[in-house]
């Protein structure tokens, strides 16, 4: 008889997610995991989360695949598991042990909500939905058939969404109050679009942003108007202003000033904004109604040591205020979510950071960051040539007329609400990359 400890995966994902441990490469041991997928043995799964979980620190998590290693049919173990994964970021693991827990046990609520949660923080909201519907007749309204009405809109299932709210009944917990508003807004804005299609109309409805301009890249290959890795420019920059301008002409906003955040990026594209906009740029103060705020990237605003705090403040919205950020991360959202933005990326470079490029002799090579005062790259976004770039020629036209229409029909529920935090990318999904 061996030892647990002795015992080894044999199956060939979790071999290689073995031997990323052997060699101290955690997050290689993470990728063989996920690319084990859903059948993979329950007890080598264990086996290796056990290990893994004892290198990051995660004691909660080591205990658990401990105790699920040692009785794999116990549901109290598949559920603790499942628990201790959604914790620590591994959702793709909670799946199956939940799954499992809950067919055994079909009116477990507790069961059923972190399976939910975990389905959701994967954005498979067509199999929270469909989990939820499952149980409805054993489900409470706050929170099942709520997050039945979320993952049913995250999902693109508006009818169902709708049909869905309308049975909600009040919430006795006052807790629940901001969330149903949320709801209520998405709902809202859907019904203003009419039948929501393509990425910008579904980031409308699930966010409240206006996204100013598409990827002409990769459309048809999995990206849907959404950049992977991007090196920006200042036509990029000064197209995605000019979209602003268009936005907030439509709407009928008329700010007074351009309020610069303190991070280099945000106060670059700020005085540029200053002077497409022809308007006085001012200092941010969280309460000066009647102005644009521009950040860079809302997440590099974020670690600036006043970012914390600004963020904070931009949640509720002055009266007249408007947030615009201009490269917009959708696989790591901002903490609060801005009501313009000029794109959405995964990861981006700016057009004054350390850059690639290829040298005389065809070798990539890197370019220093741009360290010039903040006003030489601003003026050089302004004077930009904001041409669209024809990209492969696979997504569809994004013409100034076509937003401009888009503006137009989005006037009257735009800037409505709070900035909460949106984690998912909606019924409109692109590829990813490691």
């Amino acid at each position: 008889m061996f030892s647990r400890r002795s015992r080894r995966p044999k199956s060939a994902d979790l071999v290689k997610a073995w031997e990323c441990l052997d060699s101290g490469d955690l997050p290689g041991a993470v990728r063989q995991l996920r690319a084990a997928g859903e059948d993979a043995p329950v007890v080598e799964v264990a086996l290796v989360v056990e290990r893994a979980a004892r290198a990051a620190g995660f004691d909660d998590l080591e205990q658990a695949a401990a105790a699920l290693a040692a009785r794999p049919d116990h549901a109290r173990n598949l559920f603790d598991f499942g628990y201790a994964c959604v914790e620590r970021g591994l959702s793709f693991l909670a799946i199956p042990p939940l799954r499992t827990v809950l067919n055994h046990n079909p009116g477990a609520p507790a069961v059923l909500r972190e399976l939910v949660s975990a389905y959701e923080r994967e954005e498979r909201h067509q199999e929270a939905m469909t989990e939820l519907a499952r149980h409805e007749g054993e489900f409470a309204d706050w929170p099942d058939r709520y997050l039945l009405v979320y993952n049913a809109l995250m999902a693109g299932e508006l009818d169902l969404a709708r049909r869905q709210h309308a049975l909600l009944a009040e919430p006795e917990d006052a807790q629940w109050l901001p969330t149903r508003d949320r709801q209520t807004r998405m709902l809202e804005r859907a019904a203003a679009l009419g039948e929501p299609s393509g990425l910008r109309d579904w980031q409308y409805v699930i966010g409240g942003q206006v996204l100013g301009t598409l990827s002409p890249f990769g459309f048809a290959a999995g990206m849907a108007g959404r950049y992977a890795w991007l090196q920006d420019s200042p036509a990029l920059c000064l197209a995605g202003l000019r979209r602003l301008a268009i936005l907030l002409s439509t709407t009928r906003v008329n700010p007074r000033s351009v309020s610069l955040l303190p991070d280099r990026g945000s106060r670059i594209l700020g005085l540029a904004a200053a002077e497409v906009l022809d308007l006085p740029a001012v200092p941010f103060e969280p309460d000066r109604p009647d102005t644009v705020v521009v950040a860079y990237d809302l997440n590099e605003l974020a670690g600036h040591p006043s970012g914390p705090e600004i963020i904070g403040a931009l949640f509720e919205r002055a009266p007249g205020q408007v947030l615009h950020e201009h490269a917009s991360c959708w696989t790591d959202t901002p903490s609060v979510t801005a009501d313009s933005i000029g794109l959405l990326h995964q990861s981006v470079v700016p057009p004054w950071g350390e850059r690639l490029r290829v040298g005389e002799n065809g070798e990539a090579e890197r370019e220093p960051a741009d360290e010039r005062p903040e006003e030489e790259p601003a003026a050089e976004i302004a004077r930009a040539k904001a041409t669209p770039d024809e990209g492969d020629g696979e997504g569809p036209a994004d013409t100034d007329e076509a937003f401009a229409a888009f503006a137009e029909s989005v006037r009257d529920s735009w800037l409505i609400g709070d900035r909460a935090r949106v984690k998912s990318s909606g019924p409109v999904r692109s590829s990813r990359f490691a």
